[in-house]
Parts: C-alpha cells; sequence; structure tokens
C-alpha cells in the first residue's frame, strides 16, 4: 500500500508507463483524474486519498489536498529515486534522505535527523513511517516510532501496515506494532525464503517462490490467498483491506475487499469482467494499492478497455 512494486522489484525501475487507477474516486484520485504530467511515470504509489507517482526524478500527486499532500514541495520535484504515499501525508527519498509532506497530526511528516541520510528505502501507510538505513537498521516516525532490536541490523525490506511494522532479514519476516488480529503473528511459512513483504490495515503479506502468503484480518478475505496469487507472482502489495499481484505475464490479480471495486469480484463470471473497464490492461510494469483504491503502471499501448 503505499509503496510501489515493479516486476523488477525496484521501485524507480519499471519502464515508463501510464498511471490507470482503479476502485475509489471519492477524492478525485481515481480514473479520469490523472495529470497529463504523471504520464510516462516510473513508479506510483496508492495512498489513503491521494495518489503519487514518479517521472523524471520528480514527484506527480492527485487526489485529495485539504492537507497540502498533493502540494508537492520544490525539493520533490527533482532527483527523487522512490515515493511513498500515506494517508494524507506523502514521502520521497532523494540523495539517500527522506522527504516528507502533508498531514502532521503525529508528527509523520517531521523527518527525524537521522532519516536525512543514509537512506535506501522508505514505506509508510496511514500514520508513522519507515526508513530502511544503508547499515540494514529501520527508522520509525510518526504515530510509532519504536521498532524492536531485532530490526537494528541486516534488514534487507520495510513495510509500515497501519498500525504495524514488517521487516524482512534473513528471508524471514519480522513484525511489531499492533496485533489486534494477528498481523505480527508470522507463520512458520513465512520464517524463511521470503522476497517481499506488504502491510496492510490489520493484516500481512510475503512472496515466496512465486505465491503469496498471508495472515492476519480476513473479514473481507484479504488472508485467504486465492489460486491466482499461489504461482508466478513477481510483486506484490496490500492495501488497507485488499491485495495486490503482479504476475510475471504482466497481468494484476487483487483480493479482498471490493467495497470500492478494489478488487476483482471472483464470484461473478468471469471473474475478470470488472478489469474490462480498468483500463488496468497487461502488460503492467508496477502497481500499488491503497485505500479502496490501486493504481497501476500501464503500458501506454494498452487498451483502455480489456
Amino acid at each position: 500500500m503505499i509503496a510501489t512494486v515493479s516486476l523488477s522489484g525496484i521501485a524507480d525501475a519499471a519502464p515508463a508507463g501510464e498511471p490507470r487507477p482503479w476502485g475509489s474516486n471519492d477524492y478525485g484520485q481515481g480514473q479520469g483524474t490523472v495529470p497529463a504530467s504523471a504520464f510516462g511515470a516510473s513508479a506510483v504509489s496508492a495512498g489513503g486519498i491521494t495518489h503519487l507517482a514518479l517521472k523524471d526524478g520528480g514527484v506527480v500527486a492527485w487526489g485529495n489536498d485539504n492537507y497540502g499532500q498533493a502540494t508537492v514541495p520544490a525539493a520533490a520535484t527533482s532527483g527523487v529515486s522512490a515515493i511513498a504515499a500515506g494517508w494524507a501525508h506523502e514521502l520521497a527519498l532523494k540523495n539517500g534522505g527522506v522527504i516528507a509532506w502533508g498531514n502532521g497530526f503525529y508528527g509523520q511528516n517531521v523527518v527525524p535527523a537521522a532519516a536525512t541520510s543514509g537512506v535506501k528505502a522508505i514505506s509508510t501507510s496511514a500514520y508513522f513511517n519507515l526508513a530502511l538505513k544503508t547499515n540494514g537498521s529501520v527508522l520509525s516516525w510518526g504515530s510509532r516510532t519504536v521498532v524492536p532490536a531485532t530490526v537494528s541490523s541486516g534488514v534487507t525490506a520495510i513495510s509500515a501496515g497501519v498500525d504495524h511494522g514488517l521487516a524482512l532479514k534473513n528471508g524471514g519476516v519480522i513484525g511489531w506494532g499492533g496485533n489486534s488480529k494477528g498481523q505480527i503473528t508470522v507463520p512458520a511459512a513465512a520464517t524463511s525464503g521470503v522476497t517481499a513483504i506488504s502491510g496492510g490495515f490489520r493484516h500481512s503479506i510475503a512472496l515466496k517462490n512465486g505465491g503469496v502468503l498471508a495472515w492476519g484480518d480476513n473479514t473481507y478475505g484479504q488472508a485467504s490467498v486465492p489460486p491466482e496469487a499461489q504461482s508466478d507472482v513477481v510483486a506484490i502489495d496490500a492495501g488497507y483491506n485488499h491485495n495486490v499481484a503482479l504476475k510475471a505475464d504482466g497481468s494484476v490479480f487483487a483480493w479482498g475487499s471490493n467495497l470500492k471495486q478494489e478488487s476483482r469480484d471472483t464470484s461473478s463470471e468471469p471473474p475478470m469482467d470488472m478489469w474490462k473497464f480498468s483500463g488496468v490492461c497487461a502488460p503492467v510494469y508496477a502497481v500499488s494499492a491503497g485505500d479502496g483504491t490501486g493504481v497501476a503502471l500501464v503500458d501506454p499501448a494498452a487498451p483502455q478497455f480489456c
């Protein structure tokens, strides 16, 4: 959510494409709202009410701007290498330092000194942020500031859920923070061989051997992995109550909550029907999940109706 995933597995390494959102358009972040300046982007990140794209090192934002989150600061208009959209606040990574703007209810838009240099990855969701330092340690600020000692070294990936954090270390998932639905109770299968992680509202997902693992809240079926996401998956992202998986053939599969048409409705015939009108047509280069929304980075030549 809130963090971009791509066929390459690197947020800013996808080919240039066209951002195509689906799901909620309650805040002007959905279909038909993408600014022309975002076309040709190399990364996308779906936030709670605002979406981001990265193009030629500059951040493009659209959607709600009540907290200034869609007003990109000058510092984030060039030289940016990664982006992460939260709930009404945004992050960018530039020259190893984090830039933050927008909502600051919990200080999530105030970057600590330790995150102004030596950072190689960023993640956010609702009200707190994570940064991964080049020395393998994790920083956290905003509504959640404490991280466990186990993530002080050797970490290779991070993901911020709404009130829980995930880290990947030696192929195993480490979780901390809120655990009301078992979202940080890591299953045995996710303690080794994992290559990617993502935290949602009260659930978590991981990628292992091309298949998705999920645990935590299953109110909307978000922790029940469908057959389509059990093989040939190359990248994942957890939204608030749904998940998206990018397949090796450049197609996308989503499951969980469908309150805003953010997921494929597998109870209908055919299960692909919703996507015929979404514009999320293969090949997809990268995908990100937000709160009832998703954004895909699609080949500009892909049809608008699949």
